[in-house]
């Protein structure tokens, strides 16, 4: 499903999606490559959600675009990820938006993560910053052969997996709305009268 596209080829979704990740962009804390790259998801749902990269002095300790964007889906409990979209530029002297972006390794083990939960090969939209050039491929192409929760038995017991923590995250809100928990999640000390002096 290789496919080279321009930005005319693209469906309206499509079109939104991929300038959604060059917008997020703008977003990306990349001081030491100089090189911004914003990541778009959308989900079953119809939801989208962007990310972009975070660099750290420590070099090690950056976050790619991909996996930002995915931890987003995440925390809105919206992992069910169909289509992703990468776009970078280097924003630096010498400028260059000619430049194809592909989720490196660590992102394609990520993106494959979400299309088992989803059940979904995502559609993975490689971008250079300008957007005059786009490449359609799904994840099992950009990283076939790959090792994810099938192989450890997790894919079918993730959804009851996922009710229990749900429940058990309500318990947790539940006891803390009685006020028998701190904000920490541990009991309360007593409260005692203040000592007159």
């Amino acid at each position: 499903m290789h496919r080279t596209l321009t930005l005319a080829d693209l469906s309206e979704r499509d079109r939104q999606l991929v300038e959604a990740a060059r917008d997020a962009s703008v977003n990306a804390y990349a001081p030491y490559s100089g090189f911004a790259v914003g990541a778009a998801v959308r989900t079953k749902s119809g939801r989208s959600y962007s990310g972009a990269n975070l660099e750290n002095a420590s070099y090690g300790l950056g976050i790619c675009a991909e996996v930002s964007v995915m931890a987003v889906a995440s925390a809105a409990a919206d992992l069910d990820v169909e289509a992703i979209a990468v776009v970078g530029h280097k924003f630096t002297e010498p400028q260059d938006s000619s430049q194809l972006v592909t989720p490196c390794g660590r992102c394609r083990q990520v993106i494959f993560e979400a299309s088992q939960v989803s059940n979904v090969d995502v559609r993975v939209f490689s971008c250079t910053g300008d957007l005059s050039q786009i490449v359609e491929c799904t994840i099992s192409e950009l990283l076939p052969a790959a090792f994810g929760p099938k192989n450890l038995g997790l894919d079918e017991a993730w959804p009851e997996m996922r009710s229990q923590l749900r429940a058990a995250a309500a318990r947790l809100a539940g006891k803390a709305r009685v006020g028998t928990t701190s904000h920490t999640g541990l009991p309360r000390a007593p409260r005692h009268a203040a000592s007159k002096r």
